[in-house]
């Protein structure tokens, strides 16, 4: 699968339904899964190939160790499959946990999408600590 990228501004109707970006839908395929962020208030999406991968390294995890990251991400997860328009209905628990109401963002993130509240994925921006980033990548040999 390629990369997804990019940043595309959309916003949710009242019924919860917000127009995918075609250039995401192109990589994440016919149907896709969402799910709760895992370490941002935040949806993120996954192609059918990588929630199949993440769901195997999620299942072998033993109960004991696992059982709060298996009921985290299962519990809010939803198929999502665009209708003729691009639209997907995004599940009322989702849109609450994440706070999206209206004006949303939808990102490319390597092998997944994400998508925000816009006044939220703003201010993460607005937080990014540029030295902290150079720092990882000095670490990985850039």
């Amino acid at each position: 699968m390629a990369s997804l990228m990019g940043t595309y501004y959309h916003n949710i109707d009242a019924k919860g339904r917000l127009n995918f970006p075609t250039k995401l839908r192109e990589g994440l395929g016919v149907t896709f899964y969402v799910t709760k962020g895992l370490d941002q208030p935040c949806l993120t999406v996954y192609s059918e190939e990588e929630w199949e991968r993440l769901s195997a390294k999620v299942a072998s995890i033993p109960e004991a160790k696992g059982g709060q990251i298996k009921r985290w991400l299962f519990s809010g997860a939803g198929v999502l499959t665009p209708d003729k328009q691009g639209r997907v209905l995004i599940p009322q628990d989702l849109r609450t946990f994440a706070w999206l109401e209206k004006d949303v963002v939808v990102i490319g993130a390597d092998n997944k999408a994400e998508i925000w509240d816009k006044s939220r994925w703003e201010a993460l921006n607005a937080s990014f600590d540029v030295q902290q980033m150079l720092g990882v990548l000095d670490e990985l040999g850039f």
